[in-house]
């Protein structure tokens, strides 16, 4: 392996009562339970070693669950992230009719967040823009990018944007043309790669050669690794899965969190765990490595990119 990759934690799921998945939890679904939980969850992953952790106003209480534990635990040795652009709508309301999240990619959006946000520095070490595209005008916006180089100058965060879409390649390479006094604006990445999701290799491999930060979301393709009767074409990789589970004595989880990190080498992959139990499963994952034969047929799953996401966007939340 030519890097050491660490798990982190992505609060994506702690944060709110619903989120994309086809994975159910009972969960008690008041504001009380979900932060006492979240205190649960952060004390347990940093107990087991964890030390990325990655949120986002839109993430529900995401940003102020980990604010609310960063201060009061005050942890030194921590690597946090949050991001910019999207404001949560929902309002805690189960079966919300509306979008969820809005995207905003303006200045102003930009600064009402930063305002907040900039609360978890020093340990705050990466900002990013939340899910930027091509259709945002994010990458032609030079006041938007003026902003973010100057956050970049005054605190030394790390500024990366997050992408999800069949075009993450092409988002990707986007924001790596964009200079700011002579040097890269964009340094870290935060891309969906998983077995079935696998386009961005060759950018992502790039990147890490070039020494910027990588770290990786959705590896359980937001619960579509798990057998399910919905995903017929998905058949023979659930198959594979279930023998490897067997073999190393793992779950299918630790098996998608496996392939990321035997694969990729990232800086980091997100666990979008919910529970101290999922978390304890997902960390398994550390355990053991894939043979080249077994990393081979996994990557034989992959499928292509434009169905993988039709196929995302018709998920609910849950």
């Amino acid at each position: 392996m030519s890097k050491h990759t660490q798990l982190g934690l992505g609060l994506a799921a702690i944060g709110r009562p619903e989120y994309i998945n086809i994975k159910e939890e009972e969960i008690q679904q008041s504001e009380a339970v979900f932060e006492a939980n979240a205190m649960q969850v952060l004390d347990e992953a940093y107990t087991l070693g964890l030390r990325y952790f990655d949120t986002a106003p839109s993430y529900g209480k995401g940003e102020r669950f980990l604010m609310q534990w960063h201060s009061l635990r005050q942890h030194k040795d921590v690597t946090l992230s949050t991001k910019w652009g999207y404001t949560y709508m929902a309002n805690w309301e189960l079966g919300y009719s509306g979008k969820h999240e809005i995207k905003e990619h303006s200045v102003s959006k930009l600064r009402e967040q930063w305002d907040v946000s900039k609360i978890l520095l020093p340990e705050l070490q990466i900002y990013q823009v939340h899910s930027a595209t091509l259709e945002s005008g994010i990458f032609d916006n030079e006041e938007v990018l003026e902003a973010l180089h100057r956050i970049k100058k005054e605190t030394g965060v790390q500024i990366g944007i997050t992408t999800s879409g069949a075009n993450q390649t092409e988002i990707i390479e986007r924001a790596l043309s964009i200079k700011m006094e002579g040097e890269d604006l964009f340094t870290s990445f935060q891309v969906t790669y998983n077995i079935f999701e696998q386009s961005t290799y060759t950018i992502l491999k790039q990147i890490l050669a070039e020494g910027k930060t990588v770290i990786i979301k959705e590896a359980l393709a937001n619960g579509r690794i798990f057998e399910n009767s919905a995903y017929p074409h998905y058949a023979k990789a659930y198959t594979y899965f279930n023998l490897l589970s067997k073999h190393y004595n793992i779950g299918v989880d630790a098996i998608a969190i496996r392939f990321v990190i035997d694969s990729l080498q990232p800086d980091y992959v997100l666990s979008g765990a919910l529970t101290t139990t999922q978390l304890q499963e997902n960390l398994k994952a550390l355990q053991f490595n894939f043979s080249k034969e077994e990393l081979h047929q996994l990557q034989i799953f992959a499928t292509k990119s434009s169905a993988y996401w039709e196929e995302r966007s018709a998920l609910e939340w849950r």
